[in-house]
């Protein structure tokens, strides 16, 4: 399967799926005119993705410094599947790194770990610069 590269905008993140090395990441602001649109070929690649991995590690790195509401919608499909995934079987560790100084970041993220048991989560402050 192809690796997926979509190049950061000022309004969307970088989506750098690796998933030759199964390292997938999303970093950069996340607030394009229409999300659906946007994420739909990434949600559909990873589902292709994940029904091709029978068992094994995935690796996401979510570093995103503003998400607006439509986007947050579209990350929770796409930490749904990475979860119905880590029930079946694939163990799934999703890195989400936030500014330290964000507190509604971090509580997503906290959000999430709580909502999805069975991904196995690391919340990582990083320095604001």
């Amino acid at each position: 399967m192809d690796n997926l590269y979509i190049a950061p905008t000022p309004c969307t993140p970088e989506v750098d799926f690796r998933f030759d090395t199964h390292q997938l990441s999303l970093r950069g602001e996340s607030y394009p005119e229409n999300a659906a649109s946007f994420y739909k070929d990434v949600i559909s690649r990873l589902q292709e993705y994940l029904d091709n991995q029978a068992a094994g590690r995935v690796e996401v790195h979510i570093a995103l410094a503003y998400f607006n509401s439509s986007s947050t919608k579209m990350l929770f499909n796409l930490i749904e599947m990475l979860n119905d995934a880590a029930e079946a079987g694939i163990q799934v560790v999703l890195h989400w790194y936030y500014d330290e100084e964000d507190d509604t970041i971090a509580e997503f993220g906290q959000e999430l770990s709580d909502d999805f048991g069975a991904i196995e989560f690391s919340q990582q402050p990083v320095k604001s610069t």
